[in-house]
C-alpha cells in the first residue's frame, strides 16, 4: 500500500511544476495553497457525507480523493509523505488516548 502512496506522491511532485493547462495537479499548485485547501475541505466533506450515507463504493472513492488532495497539499508545502508515514509508525502500539493526552 505504501508503494502506491509513494508512487502517487512522486507523480504529484513531478507534475507540480508542469503546465497548468494540461495537468490537474499543476493547475492546483498554480492556483496556490488556498485552492488546494479548498479542494481538501471539499473532499473531506464529501467523504463524511458518503460515510453518513453508508454507500461503500462512494466512501472508497471519496476517501481516495481525500488522500490524493492531502498528498497535493503536502507536496505544495514541501512536506514529504514519508514524514507522515513515519509519524503514524511512531504512534503504532500507543493507545490513542495516551497519544492524545501527550499532545502539546
Amino acid at each position: 500500500m505504501t508503494d502506491v502512496l509513494n508512487e502517487l506522491f512522486d507523480v504529484i511532485r513531478t507534475r507540480r511544476h508542469g503546465d497548468p493547462a494540461s495537468s490537474y495537479v499543476s493547475a492546483l499548485h498554480d492556483r496556490g495553497i488556498n485552492k488546494i485547501l479548498e479542494k481538501l475541505g471539499e473532499e473531506a466533506t464529501e467523504t463524511i457525507i458518503a460515510a453518513k450515507d453508508g454507500n461503500r463504493e462512494e466512501i472508497i472513492k471519496e476517501t481516495a480523493d481525500l488522500w490524493f488532495h492531502s498528498l497535493v497539499m503536502l507536496s505544495h508545502l514541501e512536506i514529504n509523505q514519508q514524514d507522515v508515514l513515519v509519524e503514524l509508525e511512531r504512534r503504532f502500539g500507543t493507545s490513542g488516548l495516551t497519544e492524545k493526552a501527550n499532545r502539546n
